[in-house]
């Protein structure tokens, strides 16, 4: 792995943290931060905001889950990937794991050889993940971008009498024009209509 990071880990036992912490920075990577149990990190989750987060599963006041959680679950916060360090396989937790940002496991006890390859897994699994989620924001927004862009083309038609390509060709013109987005013309044209709209009127 060429990039080196900047890794969080916690784990309630020191001499697994210690040994962590020799291995992580033995290949280049740097520990930012080091937490006993799962609210302490938590805290420097928030405060360091760390590339990685090696997060063991049993800890005291907060669980490993319980931390991962509370650090990636909440809307529009960018999650950070996490290695969950674990005594032995846990099948039942992966799906749940790896909705919270958990993308690869470390079983103890941990070996040298296994770290480097599992934090790559995590990573490249954190980016596969990132991208998905950013593929699916932009298809949102283009179905948003296309509801608005129709309405805007129903009004010029109603307006202008016109046929719908040309209502299309005189929104891109502007778009153009202004060097504005599409969305953003379509926007004003309904807003304009909205505007301009005319009051009902009142019975007498």
């Amino acid at each position: 792995m060429s990039k080196k990071l900047r890794i969080l880990i916690a784990d309630d036992e020191s001499i697994i943290r210690l040994d962590l912490k020799e291995m992580l920075e033995e290949n280049g990577h740097t520990v930012v931060g080091e937490a006993s149990d799962g609210k302490i990190a938590v805290e420097l989750a928030e405060k360091l905001k760390p590339d990685l987060i090696v997060m063991d599963i049993k800890m005291p006041n907060l669980d490993g889950l319980g931390a991962v959680k509370q650090i990636n679950a909440a809307p529009g916060k960018l999650r950070i990937p996490v290695v969950m360090v674990t005594a032995y396989s846990q099948p039942e937790l992966v799906e749940q794991a790896v909705e919270l940002g958990v993308f690869a496991y470390l079983v103890k006890p941990i070996k040298e050889g296994d770290i480097m390859p599992t934090i790559e897994v995590a990573m490249s699994r954190a980016e596969e993940m990132n991208a998905l989620e950013k593929e699916v924001e932009n298809l949102k927004e283009a179905l948003e971008t296309r509801k608005i862009v129709e309405r805007a083309k129903g009004i010029l038609i109603e307006t202008y009498n016109i046929t719908e390509a040309e209502a299309f060709r005189r929104i891109q013109k502007l778009s153009m024009n202004s060097r504005k987005p599409i969305k953003e013309i379509a926007d004003a044209i309904i807003l304009a209509r909205e505007v301009n709209k005319p009051e009902p009127t009142k019975g007498k």
